[in-house]
């Protein structure tokens, strides 16, 4: 269920996201002469009239508040599943035998856990025979 609410959530700011990004292209810069202008700075103010700044900036505002709002929504959802995939806890469940850890003195092994010898021993000569 979780997981349908997420992926819900990711389009309506994918939405969103497309949305401010097409409200601040329309609206006119300050020195009436850039991105503005060429996107729809004309067009908005046939639309919304000699007030057409003023209902940009609000719904630039508006926009960018729900921008953050779905982004951190996101955000925590994703921290609260994957924390509930790992069983609830903050650290990883141990799922094989616990072996002891080795001491720290240096002592020597003992016979059954020391490493088998890697170097053949010489081959044996024999005694001479006795006369």
């Amino acid at each position: 269920m979780l997981s349908i609410i997420l992926g819900v959530l990711t389009f309506a700011l994918i939405v969103v996201s497309i949305f401010l990004i097409l409200v601040v292209l329309a609206q006119k810069s300050k020195a009436d002469g850039g991105v503005g202008a060429a996107m729809g700075g004309g067009m908005a103010e046939a639309t919304f009239g000699a007030d057409t700044s003023n209902v940009l900036s609000k719904m630039t505002i508006w926009a960018a508040v729900l921008f953050f709002a779905l982004s951190l929504s996101l955000y925590m959802g994703r921290i609260y599943e994957s924390r509930a995939d790992r069983g609830g806890g903050s650290l990883p469940a141990i799922t094989g035998p616990v072996t002891p850890a080795m001491p720290a003195t240096g002592a020597a092994l003992p016979p059954a856990a020391a490493p088998a010898a890697t170097t053949t021993p010489a081959p044996a000569v024999p005694a001479p025979a006795a006369k």
